[in-house]
């Protein structure tokens, strides 16, 4: 086999995987639309659930899915930031940076079952707080600390080490070229990986199980208050998710129209999460033209 002939294989191959993997997205995306959006409606959306009459809605278990990604992305993007700008400009080569990074790679490769049963036993039992927000929110952290750290750490060893020279080269120091320079150049990169793990947030049911729990309070969407038993704001109340949701309703559902909300459910979390995505990628560019000065 000649050159030419092996590099028209390797192109049309390569073809065929792409054409494959766009053609199970557009099917899955297909499949869950078409079975859901006929089901959505702005009763369904501002409604609470139901769990023996038919007609309820996913109120509380969107708001819970959105405020469990905010406060685990509010705890997790930090320490992965922190933890990546440390990994990749201040940890030296040796033993102990081996051991963290091989720690971290452990902790990627953890199910999210485990996570769960480790939160269950740390933030639900261990705290004594029982089935919360903030306990979920940590669990996530957990599980999606790891990824954030490591796509930081590329993200910045992928900069060109010239402009970090050249900022040292003018005298400014390390901390000032890292938060003015290198940071901002990594920034698009840094960005996808904490969109992915925005993600897995707000799609993830079996660590939420054991620490968000299966129910919701009465909440009062009028009471800003967030240490109040009925406010939505409460991070120490149970919330159940919209992903936990749907595996309660077709698991343990004894509604007339599981099928209905199931499905309803299901397209209702697809689309949050390419609006999330389409929203995170377009507040990113502007952060990045900011930072950067660019147009």
């Amino acid at each position: 086999m000649n050159t030419k002939t092996a590099d028209r294989l390797a192109t049309g191959v390569f073809y065929v995987i792409a054409l494959i993997i766009i053609s199970i997205l557009v099917g899955l995306f297909y499949y869950i639309l078409v079975n859901g959006l006929k089901y959505i409606s702005f009763d369904f959306l501002t409604s609470p659930s139901s769990n023996v009459r038919a007609g309820g809605g996913i109120r509380d278990q969107l708001f819970n899915s959105l405020y469990v990604l905010f406060i685990t992305m509010l705890i997790a993007i930090p320490l992965g930031l922190g933890g990546g700008i440390y990994m990749a400009e201040y940890a030296k080569p040796g033993k102990v940076t081996d051991i963290i990074r091989s720690c971290i790679e452990v902790l990627a490769s953890l199910p999210s079952i485990v996570i769960g049963m480790f939160g269950l036993l740390m933030f639900v039992n261990l705290t004594g707080w029982g089935y919360t927000i903030l306990g979920g929110a940590l669990a996530l952290t957990v599980f999606n600390l790891p990824v954030i750290v490591r796509v930081s750490e590329d993200a910045i060893r992928s900069v060109p080490r010239e402009l970090k020279e050249a900022s040292l080269g003018l005298g400014i120091t390390h901390w000032h070229t890292i938060k003015k320079v290198i940071v901002p150049s990594a920034f698009p990169t840094i960005l996808t990986g904490i969109i992915l793990a925005s993600g897995r947030v707000f799609g993830e049911a079996a660590a939420l199980l054991f620490t968000a729990g299966l129910s919701t309070p009465r909440l009062d969407y009028a009471n800003w208050n967030p240490f109040s038993a009925t406010s939505p704001l409460n991070i120490f109340r149970p919330a159940e998710t919209l992903a936990v949701h749907i595996w309660s309703v077709n698991t343990q559902g004894l509604i007339p129209d599981v099928e209905e909300v199931s499905s309803g459910s299901a397209a209702v979390l697809v689309l949050s999460v390419l609006i999330f995505n389409l929203l995170a990628r377009w507040i990113g560019s502007l952060i990045h033209r900011k930072i950067t000065a660019s147009k």
